[in-house]
């Protein structure tokens, strides 16, 4: 069962992350290199948040409760920003080495799609340490073969779009954005966009 849990968390966990990295494959491509680099910082985030969450609530649940209202937000402000620049950079132009996001950028993807996933730490309070560890394992091991099929399905879509690829892609990030801050706000687990 412990197992199963993992698993099934770590699929529902990883949906922000595929969405991003299809937008990340349509507007960057870069074949089998870059979609590993960016499935491997998604996997690792959502490898870390568990954990970091269950350590939070482990030891300082009052810290953690008064955190956790902040999460929407911060994951709302990142990805909208690197939605406009990726909007931007598009709309100018750019050629794709320059519009795809940097390694700064995909570690802020990867902090604002992976954050929500603090919370996920209390689904293993009162778990042993190494059930935790486990578990926050199979979770990252999962987000990055989910997150490998998105890159790739989004480079896919990139020979649908074209050079507008970026721009789609920024959407996608400010649209992903507002759906984790209004599923926080609204405390909902329904997509309110249906771009997945």
């Amino acid at each position: 069962m412990f197992i199963l849990k993992s698993l099934l968390l770590g699929a529902a966990l990883a949906m922000d992350a595929f969405t991003v990295s299809c937008a990340d494959g349509m507007a960057c491509g870069g074949g089998v290199r870059r979609a590993v680099k960016v499935s491997s910082v998604f996997g690792i985030f959502q490898m870390i948040m568990p954990l970091a969450g269950w350590i939070f609530v482990t030891l300082m649940t009052d810290q953690f409760t008064q955190i956790r209202q902040f999460i929407p937000w911060v994951s709302l402000v990142i990805l909208g920003f690197l939605g406009a620049k990726m909007i931007n950079e598009g709309l100018s132009d750019q050629d794709e080495e320059k519009a795809a996001a940097g390694f700064g950028g995909l570690i802020l993807q990867g902090v604002a799609t992976s954050i929500d996933a603090l919370s996920a730490g209390l689904t293993f309070s009162g778990d042993p340490a190494y059930e935790v560890i486990i578990g926050s394992a199979i979770i990252g091991i999962v987000t990055f073969g989910i997150c490998m099929a998105g890159v790739i399905f989004g480079e896919k879509i990139r020979t649908v779009v074209g050079n507008r690829g970026t721009v789609v892609g920024g959407v996608i990030l400010i649209l992903i954005g507002v759906e984790i801050f209004l599923k926080a706000v609204f405390d909902t687990s329904v997509p309110l966009f249906l771009i997945r």
